[in-house]
């Protein structure tokens, strides 16, 4: 984003924002991520090997197949637990010289493996299901096997609660898997006594048709933590909140022109980076302007836990001719396209050769080619006769 070039603001030597108000980011502490993280771990590991052991002996002494399958399946539960133990172990590891930005996206890779797990269940639900659809069987539920499956519930429903708590002190998308993998077994559970209350009531046999259904639900909610994890691990977009946040805090400046190519990455979690070019009056000698800059990364790291690059670009805005020629060429982008950009004005060679950036949005009508020839057509016809040096920008982190 890009501010209008208006008067000069005189350099506020105390920081005073224009009366606006930034509200700090709560912070927490790596370490305490770790911990709550751990802590999540630890209590989903021990949930699970307490369903585990308490339905393989009842399944033992009852004699019941069905009640040990299930044992084996909250076995197979224990593996996200570990997961998410190892994932935030790992992910907790401080930087070293083979990964100077630490390790914490470790924890997308232990996410991935939940939603890999929870995908696998998925179709293995759906396959049981097809089957049931084709050959349908009776449902047969003791006391003993209702108050197991009820049981079951209860303790998966809070195991669930807590991996949502505990993710959102924290932020993490890892745990909010791992509470998805919880609440789907609530759900097929639930889907088991309600298949079999209504056979016992109207004697349909809708087990193949309820489970059907339910897979296709962890199927899709697989697919989508997935592509989530998977987009993390290849660098997705920051979100819009973040960014309205930095723009929030950039716009706060009186001392600044304006501001551009507003860059963010994050390597994990809590590791986020960003850069920006920052437009100020070329009349500031070199020590004001990087006491401008200066300010404005220790207030990235202090309010919003980003650390910040600042790149700067002197404007000169008592500059006639400069000003009339910004003015037309913004003219001249706005018409030639929507959702052009431009940028980083520059004239160099003693007034001869303007250069400057345009910012081209996604499925753009024009090619590069295409549009600086309409471009320097209408800078010649316009504006006059310019040396031209345009750049153009394709980088969808660009704001």
């Amino acid at each position: 984003m890009q501010k209008h070039y208006f008067q000069q603001h005189p350099l506020n030597q105390n920081n005073e924002r224009k009366g606006k108000k930034v509200t700090k980011k709560k912070k927490i502490t790596s370490a305490e991520r770790t911990k709550k993280g751990i802590l999540a771990g630890v209590l989903g590991l021990l949930s699970n090997l307490i369903l585990f052991i308490s339905k393989l002996t009842i399944g033992l002494f009852s004699g019941s197949v069905s009640i040990m399958a299930d044992a084996i399946n909250s076995l197979s539960d224990t593996a996200s637990s570990i997961l998410t133990l190892v994932g935030f172990k790992i992910a907790a590891k401080p930087a070293d010289p083979e990964h100077p930005y630490g390790h914490e996206r470790f924890e997308y890779i232990s996410g991935l493996f939940v939603s890999i797990i929870i995908t696998y269940v998925g179709f293995q639900f759906l396959e049981t299901s097809i089957g049931k659809i084709i050959h349908p069987e009776s449902l047969t539920l003791s006391p003993i096997i209702f108050i197991v499956l009820l049981f079951s519930i209860i303790l998966k429903f809070v195991q669930g609660r807590m991996y949502v708590t505990i993710a959102q002190s924290i932020d993490s998308e890892t745990l909010r898997a791992t509470a998805k993998d919880s609440y789907n077994d609530v759900y097929t559970t639930l889907a088991v006594l309600l298949s079999a209350g209504i056979e016992w009531l109207m004697g349909w046999r809708i087990d193949g048709y309820v489970g059907f259904a339910l897979a296709g639900y962890i199927l899709l909610s697989g697919i989508m933590m997935l592509r989530d994890f998977v987009y993390e691990l290849l660098g997705s977009r920051p979100t819009k909140e973040e960014i309205l946040a930095m723009e929030k805090l950039l716009l706060s400046y009186e001392n600044i022109l304006g501001f551009h190519d507003l860059l963010v990455h994050n390597y994990g979690p809590s590791k986020k980076f960003a850069s920006v070019h920052i437009e100020v009056d070329d009349s500031l000698d070199l020590n004001q302007a990087h006491k401008i800059i200066d300010i404005i990364e220790k207030d990235f790291k202090k309010t919003l836990d980003v650390e910040l690059v600042c790149h700067l670009d002197p404007v000169p805005v008592n500059n006639e001719n400069y000003r009339e020629i910004l003015k037309v060429l913004k003219k001249i982008i706005k018409e030639t396209g929507e959702g052009l950009k431009l940028h980083d004005l520059r004239m160099i060679r003693n007034g001869k050769e303007l250069q400057f950036d345009v910012v081209v949005p996604e499925k753009f009508n024009f090619s590069d080619e295409e549009l600086e020839r309409v471009l320097r057509v209408q800078i010649e016809e316009r504006i006059g006769n310019y040396d031209l040096d345009i750049t153009f920008d394709h980088n969808y982190l660009l704001y």
